[in-house]
């Protein structure tokens, strides 16, 4: 969802003060050349770069994975364009959140997407995103009580996003709500069938009501989906776990 939200960020519809070409070739730089980019950004803000700048700057080091920086970068815009009351000034606090919630600080990004929850011009498919984003937040917070409000709010706005129906099993399973997973799970295996993350928490969904072959199936379509990535290779380890003998796991 990051990519996503960074994207909305990267090209507002109006750019106050006439920087708008000067944003959009630091943005073009800072996906080919970042650190130059960084550099770029850093001297804009030291001959008063405003918005633009920070948001080029956040960018930049967000292609560096410096997500620290990436947060502060968009933090410092998101303030400014709410001083400046920029129409799409929540997209900023956003990008700040995705930002820290990157960059492993929970907390941090918890309160910075519920920055960009208050406004209210950030609406429909936006804000139940943005919701996401923070119910994952809570997640890694440790309340998942908040992360489930939170989901289920965003369900309304985005219940044909089959991450989001993803997030909720996965929350529900790691709840001990079976039912609530099951019913989930089969949503987002519906949306996005051929998707390795759907698949292998399906999988984890069906072994956790014992549904050892309806696991092996859902693990090995991970597997078989995108072998070499984080769920892909999850569902490879479930496997090799599942073929182990029973004399081995003593």
């Amino acid at each position: 969802m990051i990519a996503l939200l960074l994207m909305l960020a990267a090209a507002p519809d109006v750019v106050p003060g006439g920087d708008a070409e000067r944003m959009h070739a630091c943005l073009a730089l800072a996906g080919t050349d970042p650190a130059k980019a960084v550099t770029e950004a850093t001297a804009w803000i030291a001959a008063s770069g405003g918005v633009p700048a920070r948001h080029c700057l956040g960018t930049a080091e967000v292609a560096r994975e410096n997500y620290g920086p990436a947060a502060k970068a968009f933090e410092e815009a998101a303030q400014l364009a709410d001083a400046q009351q920029w129409a799409n000034a929540a997209t900023f606090w956003t990008a700040a959140g995705n930002a820290a919630l990157a960059g492993g600080e929970a907390g941090r990004a918890r309160d910075l997407l519920g920055k960009a929850l208050a406004h209210r011009d950030l609406t429909g498919p936006y804000r139940g995103e943005t919701l996401l984003d923070r119910g994952r937040a809570n997640v890694q917070a440790g309340d998942p009580a908040a992360a489930r409000a939170d989901i289920d709010e965003a369900l309304k706005l985005v219940d044909k996003d089959p991450m989001a129906w993803l997030l909720s099993a996965t929350l529900a399973r790691r709840q001990g709500d079976a039912e609530r997973a099951e019913k989930d799970i089969e949503e987002a295996v519906r949306l996005a069938p051929d998707a390795a993350p759907v698949a292998y928490e399906a999988g984890n969904v069906a072994a956790m009501i014992g549904a050892v072959e309806a696991a092996r199936v859902a693990w090995t379509r991970a597997v078989a989906a995108d072998p070499g990535s984080d769920a892909g290779r999850a569902a490879q380890t479930a496997l090799a776990r599942l073929d182990r003998p029973q004399s081995e796991e003593r």
